[in-house]
Order: structure tokens, then sequence, then C-alpha cells
């Protein structure tokens, strides 16, 4: 035993003694060459196929590869359970721990019976870069095995199974964000920042939102099917998008609409603020940067920007500004100092033009509280698909507040509560801020009563208010016929002077008479 170690070691000795004289004696391109034909002759005996996913890839240098990516999600989830050796990480935003394959580790799968080897393994540099943009120069990588005779499957059925797979996990593990949009300025170098966000946790459903019974199922119904109408849009050669326009009073609800709807689809949200985007350029790149499955959002559009009556003014102003070139010049240099060149034209085409067909599966809501400030193409079909209105509050909608904040579905006041909504508007905020418990003292018949009270408060002052308006109109309208008959009291000095006879002293006599009635109108 001892002689056949020693001989074996020897061997090994021999051989790389051996190695060393061919690496000194033979320059790099002929080893390079010697292992091409080498690595040949071993591909006709090798049984299996290999396949290698890198972590990034030449063209997108500072993203990771989303094959990669897809991957590392799949083997996280259907097979870093079978792995000795794991390595954990907290995700940016989030506060689980998820799990996945160290370095150097394998893994297997099957697939319709076919047996797959997955390896996780890097591949270090022997001198490091005194800069990197990444930080990191070290090049992960995953890498397949199969035998050679399932090489067909493997490529065309497993590897898609595996990208679907991992999209499906990352939708379904995801945290949702709330973006805004930053200045243009912060958009400079490879760290870009278009947006920034925030994990979304609106705790807002269709189950708490407080609206009317019948358009709540129509707004879900509407919803649900979009979600699902990937090929119908397609068939009829649509983008993937459809608008909605949510409008009326403040304290209706609309922002919990969008809330609502995030949390019903799982989409992400994009709070686009137009005053912050520079031009119509920077605009579209917004729209690119963008994903899908999301819903962005202009809200109080009518108050955004001045996209309101721009049609008209350009149609009054070109003949004074082709007339005075010099004040054209100085409108341009004013109109480059402000914030914002965003223009109507710009914004129409953001909604519905070409660039609007970059992603897929996005809702587009504007919300306003003044829908006839809106220029008609900006809200017209195709561009706010469906509009929303959310009024003031009814019984219905009372109902879904009391049962929220007061778990109540019945009560002895419920009928005044009712009759007074039918005589007073008051939107659902300010109904939700009296159904609120202000103590612990307080419970729900209570807060009913500072409700009733509230209720019959804003009857009183609409009551005091419609009494003024009539008061004011009245005036108005006593001013305006004193002041037709004081014309037509100069008329008759006219005609007096003219020798109009007796008549003249009549009409005179009868107007005056008139006016001491006008303005005893006014002074009572």
């Amino acid at each position: 035993m001892m002689g056949d170690m020693t001989q074996l070691g020897s061997l090994m000795a021999a051989v790389m003694f051996v190695w060393a004289i061919f690496r000194q004696l033979f320059p790099d391109e002929f080893q390079r060459d010697v292992r091409k034909y080498v690595n040949k002759v071993v591909s006709y005996v090798y049984p299996y196929v290999e396949i290698t996913f890198h972590e990034y890839q030449v063209d997108t240098w500072f993203e990771r590869s989303k094959a990669f990516v897809s991957i590392e999600r799949y083997l996280s989830t259907n097979s870093s359970n079978r792995a000795k050796r794991l390595k954990a990480n907290v995700v940016r935003d989030c506060e689980s721990v998820v799990l996945s394959m160290d370095d150097y580790e394998e893994v297997t799968d099957e697939f319709r019976g076919i047996k797959i080897w997955w390896t996780s393994s890097k591949s270090i540099p022997q001198q490091r870069a005194f800069f990197s943009y990444r930080g990191d120069e070290e090049k992960r990588y995953y890498r397949l095995t199969c035998k050679r005779e399932h090489r067909d499957i493997i490529t065309k059925v497993y590897l898609q199974h595996v990208l679907d797979e991992g999209k499906a996990i990352e939708v379904k593990t995801r945290q949702r964000k709330l973006y805004t949009n930053n200045k243009s300025e912060k958009w400079s170098g490879y760290r870009r920042t278009m947006w920034s966000h925030i994990i979304f946790e609106h705790p807002s459903t269709f189950d708490t939102l407080a609206m009317d019974p019948k358009k709540k199922k129509e707004i879900l119904d509407d919803l649900m099917m979009f979600s699902k109408s990937k090929e119908y849009y397609k068939k009829v050669g649509k983008s993937w998008k459809r608008g909605y326009l949510l409008y009326g009073p403040p304290g209706t609800g609309k922002s919990s609409m969008i809330a609502a709807m995030a949390n019903l689809l799982e989409y992400d949200i994009y709070d686009l603020e137009l005053t912050s985007v520079k031009d119509n350029t920077d605009l579209r790149k917004l729209l690119i940067d963008t994903s899908s499955k999301s819903i962005i959002v202009i809200e109080d559009i009518d108050c955004s920007l001045d996209l309101t009556g721009q049609r008209k003014e350009k149609k009054e102003e070109s003949k004074e500004e082709e007339k005075d070139p010099v004040k054209k010049a100085e409108e341009e240099k004013d109109k480059k100092n402000k914030g914002s060149e965003v223009t109507l034209s710009g914004l129409l085409n953001f909604i519905d033009g070409l660039w609007s067909a970059c992603g897929s599966e996005r809702l587009i809501v504007f919300t306003t509280n003044f829908l006839e400030k809106l220029d008609p193409a900006l809200i017209r079909r195709g561009r706010m698909d469906k509009h929303i209105e959310l009024s003031y509050c009814c019984f219905e909608i009372f109902k879904v507040l009391a049962k929220n904040y007061l778990d109540l579905e019945s009560h002895d006041l419920f009928s005044t509560i009712s009759r007074l909504l039918e005589e007073t508007k008051m939107t659902p905020a300010d109904v939700a801020e009296n159904l609120m418990p202000k103590s612990f003292e307080e419970n729900a018949e209570s807060c009913l009563n500072k409700l009733i009270q509230s209720l019959e408060n804003a009857k009183e002052e609409a009551r005091l208010k419609a009494v003024e308006d009539a008061r004011i109109k009245a005036e108005e309208e006593a001013a305006k016929k004193i002041e037709q008959n004081g014309e037509k009291l100069q008329e008759i000095d006219g005609k007096l002077g003219d020798g109009g006879g007796k008549k003249a002293d009549q009409d005179t006599d009868i107007l005056q008479v008139t006016n001491t009635k006008e303005n005893g109108v006014i002074n009572a």
C-alpha cells in the first residue's frame, strides 16, 4: 500500500514538472489552441450540455440581466430548500429575509422527468480595477447542466418556464411602491433617479370605500375586465391602457379611490407632478421610465399647469405677436425662465400618442374639482375612457361610513340622518370626521348625534346663504331698474325741453313714484 502511494505521488510530481516545462517553452497563443482542441475532443464524449447565465451583460452593464434575476427568484423559491449552503439577503425597503443559493453551491431540479443541475458560481479577476462603476468586479453567474439528449426540451420549454415562473414570483412577492418624479437636474449620471419612491401601504380598499354600491360594482367590473384583457386589446389594435377621470367636490374620496384601485390590481402608483417637469421631452422620458402594472396619476390637473384655454389665447395673440417681434422675443425669454414648459399638446401625446404604447397594463388617472375647466380634447373617450363622478354624501354612502367607523349597520337615528342628507350637501370626508370618536367617552350614539347636529348646522348655513344671495340679487335687479328709469327720465326731460306737453309730466310723476318704491325695497 505504501509503495502504491509513493508511485502515485511520483507520477503526479512528474506530470506537474512536465506541465511547468510546457508552460515555459510554449507561448500563451499555442496553449490556447491546445486547450481549444482538447475541449473539442472532450465535447464528443462528454454527455452533458452546459448553459451559463451571467449577472451582467455587455449591453446592460449597469443593470442586472433580467434572465439572471428571474432564475435567481425561481431557484430561491423552488430549489434552494434543497441547498446545504444558503445566502441571506435583506431586500431594500423590505423587512423580510430572502434566502438564495450561496456561491459554488449546486441544486437539482426536475422538469417532465428530466433532471437538471443548477450551479451558482462567480469569477474573480486576478487584478482589481482601480475604479468600477458597479463597485464590484466579481462576475456572478448561474450554470445549467443537463444531458445532451434533453437539449431541445431544456432550451425551448424549460428555460421559458423558469423565466415565466421567476416573473410571477416577482409580481407576487414584490413590495408595491409610490413614486414621485424628481426635477430633471437629478437625472444625470449612471445613477439616474427620475423617480423617487416609498413603500406603498395605503389601507384603502373597495370594501372600505364610501361609494354607492351600484357605482362601486360598475367600477370593480371595469377594472377586473381591463386587467384580464391583454389579448383583446391586442386584437383590436389598442395599447393596453385605460384612462379614468375622477371629478367632484373636494373631500369626496378621489385619492382614496386611486389607492383602492392600486390595492385591488396590485399596481404601483406614479404620482406625476407636472410643475416639476421641464418640457415635453422630459415628460416622454418619465413615461418611458415607468413600469408596467402601474397607475400614472395627475391629481388636480386643472391646477397643475395652465393647460386650459391655450387654443383661444394663441388665436387672439397671433396678430399682436406678428406685429411686435420685440414683444414676442421678450415673451419667449420669460417662458424659458419659467419652471415648466409642458404644453397641452405634449400632455395629449403623453396620454394617447405613439409614446404611450411603450409600456402595457397601465391606468392613467386624472382628478379635478372643476370638470368644466378642462380642455375637451384632454378628457375625450380614448384618453379618459371612464368618467367617474364622486359627489356629496347620500344615505347609501353614509351606511358604508357607519359600518367602517362605528361597526353599525342600523340604528334608530339612521332615519333622521337619511332625511337630513337629502336636504343638505355634505362631503363624505365631513361625515367621516363627525363619525370618528374623539375621546374614549364617546360612543356610537354620541357620534351619530354629533353628525345630526352638524347636518342641521349646515342646513341652517345653507338657508341663510340662500336668503343672503336672494337679497343681493334683489338689490342688483332693483338698482338695474332704477338705472333704467333714470335713463327714461333723462329722455323725458329732453322731450320737455322740446315742448313735449302734459303727457311728459305724467310720465315723469310715474317714474319718480317707481323709483321711490325701488329705493324702499333696497332700504328694506
